[in-house]
């Protein structure tokens, strides 16, 4: 099998598939209405990153002519015009489910109304909220054939606006007004009437009183249409070996907001006029990516959309659970794991454990140093004050601050020099490599005798994406994994001692090395007639020698089954290459993150959780890290979620070569299995019997 000749789904094309999965969702009538709105915000949103970072990345790798091939793999002058025409596929699908509902929301007496449909009785309340919360908000700029276009920030919704002077020349001029979403709600909820809710987006209420803006410069508003350019977002770092990382990731922020337009949405009801005038103003035409869309833009907003009406309307999470060592704990997280791996699971376990073990490690006497990887940071990050907290108490911090974790680098900047400032030896990623590992290596020393406590996750020290993201975390002190741990460590501080490994499978240098040798063994396994199978769980597969060797693997007998949340480029079910394999998709209200992977290993199972995707900039350019669970409690707890999840048949799309998301339906006579909620369920369970068995009381973390 010649790598460039096996079967592949192009990796932007599955990415789409991906997205409309997420679209199936706001679809779904068994989707509570209000997050049916909110998947829609999802959809958006996710959107907006794939212009942002994917076709933007195929734009810069179009002007490279035949080396882009080699590159990439696809032509990206034939890719662009395939994804536009699927983007805007999608974008009418988009409009229809909207129109839908909205009307079933009104089904449900909620109004999502425009300027044109306020009543007598609403109109006052609108003028007052536009002079008192937005009219302080709004800087319009004016616009005219002479002027150049005035700079459009990414990510911003505008109102294009005509306007007619009110003397006698009837002079014509135009005006962008920038929709302020961050300084007041998207969403206006409007005073109720006979039980009946109403919301007005912010974008009407402006085109409502948008005369009261223009008129004391003696000028009429016409029409006004909500525009929206996108950038590139790729981050160019500075080579002037003078400047400090930090220096650099800062410049490469700033100038990345004024990346080139990679997409330029216009509602299609805009008269051609004002079209043309604007396009030729940004030097674009309908073939640089104009996308015709509706009355709204920057759907994202709609994630937040107001919880209104009945309680069914929205998903009920239920409270997250502790685990069941350290419920009526009487020690401290650290001492526990002293005795016994635990094995946390987001959010169906409360990620205030991470917290408090930080906590608690921070004033503890017998904790001598916390080390940490830090990639995506909460706002007001509560991890990051446990570091803070360590460091005036004493306790040697090192904190590796990843600066290049897309759009989230401007929250790494300040929460690395606020670490700084308070103490803590803080390294700023490393060179060449984007540190994507989630480590955390806590040393004690107990009687002289040094121990350590390392966790290793599948997901950021995030509190807030704690709630929303499927993620592991296992919490060990096993000195087999604690010591290659803090060898890892070594080489943040020191890029020259890379180290060697037995048990970690660590990215760039060993992690494809270990992966490949493991699928080479089932292959063997297959090849001598026992049994052989592969069960892989993470967001994206497109790594092309990765998938040469599952079909291999397949092609020998090899068992494999697939659970990938986005970006699948394996096709399976093609003769020759792929009979053994299936592949699986679960998009629900939770996020799907966690990474884990099993290897049947002649019944000596080879289980891994671990932060990388099989995708080459993980395996080859960032540094991850795949950690072996050794814990036989741990182990058995990992394979019976893993085979809820195969076991799914809601909410679960069958991934093939056609892109159709076809849903797993039931067989007749069996039970509905919808996997998020048969999971926590499990672990409710298990917190249950175990507590039952050590005759403690339940509890639950608030």
């Amino acid at each position: 099998m010649k790598k460039k000749s096996i079967p592949y789904i192009n990796r932007e094309i599955s990415w789409l598939s991906f997205n409309e999965r997420v679209l199936q969702e706001a679809s779904d009538e068994t989707t509570p209405l209000i997050e049916r709105v909110k998947f829609l915000g999802i959809f958006s949103n996710n959107r907006d990153e794939f212009y942002r970072v994917r076709v933007a990345t195929v734009r810069r790798l179009s002007k490279l002519g035949k080396k882009a091939l080699g590159l990439y793999g696809d032509d990206p002058v034939e890719l662009l015009p395939k994804l536009q025409r699927k983007v805007i596929e999608q974008q009418i699908r988009f409009e229809e489910i909207y129109a839908r509902i909205l009307k079933e929301l009104a089904d449900h007496k909620i109004f999502i109304i425009n300027e044109k449909q306020l009543t007598k009785y609403q109109i006052p309340f609108v003028k007052e909220y536009f002079h008192t919360d937005i009219m302080p908000a709004l800087f319009p700029i004016m616009v005219d054939e002479v002027r150049s276009f005035p700079y459009m920030k990414d990510k911003s919704g505008y109102l294009f606006t005509k306007l007619i002077s009110s003397d006698e020349k009837k002079k014509i001029k135009y005006a962008l007004i920038e929709i302020p979403s961050k300084a007041t709600n998207r969403f206006v909820v409007l005073p109720l009437e006979n039980e009946n809710k109403y919301v007005i987006l912010l974008d009407d209420i402006i085109r409502f009183c948008v005369d009261e803006i223009f008129e004391v410069f003696g000028y009429k508003a016409l029409e006004s249409y909500n525009i929206k350019l996108t950038r590139d977002a790729e981050l160019d770092i500075d080579n002037d070996v003078s400047k400090s990382m930090l220096e650099k990731i800062s410049k490469g922020v700033k100038d990345r907001k004024k990346g080139l337009p990679v997409r330029f949405v216009y509602d299609a009801a805009m008269p051609n006029d004002m079209l043309s005038f604007i396009m030729k103003k940004l030097n674009m035409n309908k073939k640089d990516n104009a996308i015709p869309g509706g009355r709204y833009h920057n759907f994202k907003d709609f994630i937040n959309f107001p919880t209104l009406g009945e309680k069914k309307l929205i998903y009920k999470h239920p409270t997250p659970l502790e685990h069941k060592f350290l419920i009526h704990n009487k020690e401290t997280i650290l001492k526990t794991a002293m005795h016994k791996d635990i094995l946390l699971h987001y959010p169906y376990h409360t990620f205030n454990h991470i917290i408090n073990l930080l906590r608690e490690a921070s004033i503890d006497p017998i904790v001598e140093s916390i080390k940490i990887t830090l990639y995506r940071m909460a706002d007001a990050s509560r991890i990051a004050n446990a570091l803070v907290n360590a460091v005036k108490n004493g306790k040697k911090v090192t904190v590796l601050v990843e600066l290049q974790a897309r759009f989230d680098e401007e929250n790494n900047i300040y929460w690395a020099s606020k670490l700084q400032d308070e103490g803590a030896q803080v390294i700023y990623g490393v060179t060449g490599l984007k540190v994507h590992s989630k480590l955390c290596l806590i040393t004690s020393k107990i009687k002289g005798k040094e121990i350590r406590c390392a966790h290793i996750g599948t997901g950021n020290f995030n509190e807030r994406t704690a709630r929303i993201y499927t993620d592991f975390s296992l919490i060990t002190c096993d000195k087999r994994i604690t010591e290659e741990v803090a060898k890892v460590f070594e080489f943040y501080v020191d890029n020259f001692k890379v180290g060697n490994f037995k048990h970690l499978a660590v990215a760039p240098f060993y992690m494809r090395k270990i992966f490949t040798s493991h699928i080479n063994k089932e292959i063997a396994h297959a090849k001598a007639g026992k049994k052989a199978s592969i069960i892989l769980k993470m967001n994206s597969l497109v790594d092309r020698e990765m998938i040469l060797k599952l079909y291999e693997a397949s092609n020998a007998g090899v068992k494999i089954k697939l659970i990938i949340r986005g970006a699948c480029s394996l096709v399976t079910g093609i003769e020759g290459y792929s009979e053994n394999i299936q592949a699986f998709s679960i998009v629900d209200k939770y996020l799907e993150h966690t990474r884990v992977f099993i290897f049947h290993n002649n019944g000596d199972e080879k289980i891994y959780i671990t932060s990388a995707d099989w995708m080459s900039r993980n395996l080859d350019s960032r540094s991850e890290v795949a950690v072996p669970i050794y814990d036989k409690e741990v182990r058995k707890q990992l394979k019976d979620i893993i085979n809820i999840q195969l076991s799914g048949n809601t909410k679960v799309r069958i991934l093939d070569k056609d892109l159709e998301n076809k849903y797993v339906k039931p067989k007749p006579g069996d039970k509905k299995t919808r996997v998020q909620d048969e999971i926590y369920n499990y672990l409710k369970e298990d917190n249950e019997q175990y507590l039952k068995s050590t005759k403690k009381e339940l509890s639950y973390s608030k």
